[in-house]
């Protein structure tokens, strides 16, 4: 079984780009909630993140794994696959 991976965006940001780019190389489907300028999503986002409001924001499994550098730091350890794997 795949993991559920979530990720809030804005579609411009540089961060949202990079996190989706390691994504997609991986070969894990998505999904996105491109959240632009909706303050009411941000908010649903920020009560899942524990009060993060910066992006993306970055759920697997239901679990926050946090942003881009977050993301990125999990698969330069190994943990990342070992997560989507679950």
């Amino acid at each position: 079984m795949a993991a559920k991976v979530e990720i809030y965006t804005w579609r411009t940001c540089p961060f949202c780009i990079r996190a989706k780019q390691l994504l997609t190389k991986k070969g894990v489907h998505y999904t996105e909630y491109s959240i632009d300028g909706d303050e009411a999503a941000r908010n649903k986002m920020a009560q899942r993140s524990n009060g993060r409001r910066s992006l993306p924001q970055i759920f697997i499994n239901d679990r926050h794994v946090g942003g881009c550098d977050d993301l990125h730091a999990l698969d330069s350890q190994g943990k990342l696959d070992q997560l989507l794997a679950s």
